[in-house]
């Protein structure tokens, strides 16, 4: 004889509600579970990272000062092969004496002092940390005043140490056959306005190359390769105390 019908659905639903309770009961233990395990693993990563040393955090080098040379042809490389211009042997020149440098050559055939401050904004774009001058050969070419030379040089100077570019003034001087009134007058500008505003000064740019045919290419206005090089040698001392003063102000 089988139990009754009656007995057979109540014992049923007993074992469904038993099961579904027990379902319920492992689900929450293993969200539980879960649950303490993430977050184990959760504190166990940030202590991890907390402990790094900091020098085992990610490093950026430094990349070196830019050191923009605003000239004329002189600066330009006039009648020089492709990388022999005066910025390009400075360069060379410090890097082999282990001063990292990326070089600038902001040199514009013809230029006066004038145009050098017309275009200042433009050659600024490479946001140089130090500046080289060397202008003025094209104002002596055409006689202009010495006083609107020094205006034009001066607010160069004002606007590079406005933006904090360190500036390194590279003198020239008048040819005698211009009058001695005008030369003495031309030649004086330069230290007047090293000392007015405190840069550094180089008194002449093209010392012991101006008029030596042996430095100069056949126009015997510009130098060549050996006398670029002779150039750079003299000027590289001030150039090194110029990116000094870089370093001195970061």
């Amino acid at each position: 004889m089988g139990l009754p019908t009656s007995e057979i659905k109540g014992s049923v639903m007993i074992y469904t509600k038993f099961f579904r309770c027990l379902l319920r009961l492992i689900n929450r233990l293993c969200e539980a579970v879960l649950g303490f395990i993430a977050k184990t693993v959760m504190i166990a990563l940030i202590a991890a990272a907390s402990l790094q040393p900091a020098f085992a955090q990610p490093a950026f080098a430094a990349s070196p000062p830019v050191l923009m040379v605003l000239g004329d042809s002189l600066v330009a490389g006039h009648g020089l092969p492709q990388g022999e211009a005066f910025p390009d042997v400075l360069g060379r020149m410090l890097i082999a004496d282990g001063i990292d440098v990326t070089m600038v050559n902001s040199g514009v055939s013809g230029d006066t002092t004038a145009g050098g401050l017309a275009r200042l904004n433009w050659s600024l774009a490479s946001k140089p940390e130090a500046a080289i001058i060397v202008l003025g050969g094209n104002d002596l070419l055409r006689g202009l005043e010495p006083s609107a030379s020094y205006e034009n040089l001066e607010a160069i100077i004002e606007q590079l140490k406005a933006r904090n570019v360190e500036v390194l003034l590279a003198g020239m001087q008048a040819p005698r056959n211009l009058g001695a009134d005008y030369a003495n007058e031309f030649d004086a500008i330069y230290q007047k306005l090293a000392q007015a505003h405190d840069i550094l000064f180089y008194p002449f740019f093209l010392d012991g190359v101006a008029l030596q045919p042996e430095m100069n290419l056949s126009d015997g206005m510009h130098p060549n390769q050996r006398g670029i090089t002779h150039i750079a040698e003299k000027i590289l001392p001030q150039a090194k105390a110029l990116l000094a003063r870089v370093k001195s102000a970061e």
